[in-house]
């Protein structure tokens, strides 16, 4: 079950969201990954309400944070009613190996902006 619940964004995540967006991670990504890195397990209900992000945005989201492995999916049936199983999420991987992947992808688009520079100078 979750851990503690969400209710907002403090300064800490707020902090976070500003920076992975200066980073070039889109909002949803960036708010969807300060969600998680605050919580052990949360639904996607909590992620919209916590980042105040839609659900097929949270959901697009996820599917990127799925590409890179960093979070786990699972459905959990309604304990209560009828409808659809509960999405729960959580973070695979530590944020120092989400930010690590992050640094080596900049350090390596920065090397390839470097070696056009240098091939555009040789050019003239």
């Amino acid at each position: 079950m979750i851990s503690k619940k969400i209710m907002m964004m403090g300064d800490k995540e707020l902090e976070m969201v500003e920076l992975l967006r200066k980073l070039n991670l889109s909002r949803p990504v960036a708010l969807t990954l300060a969600c998680l890195s605050s919580v052990n397990e949360v639904t996607s209900r909590e992620i919209e309400m916590f980042s105040g992000l839609r659900q097929p945005e949270v959901s697009i989201a996820m599917r990127q944070l799925n590409n890179y492995n960093w979070v786990k999916m699972w459905e959990e049936k309604k304990t209560v009613g009828k409808g659809r199983p509960i999405k729960m999420y959580t973070l695979v991987v530590s944020l120092e190996t989400i930010i690590n992947t992050i640094e080596k992808e900049i350090l390596l688009e920065n090397e390839t902006v470097l070696e056009n520079i240098q091939r555009l100078k040789s050019i003239y």
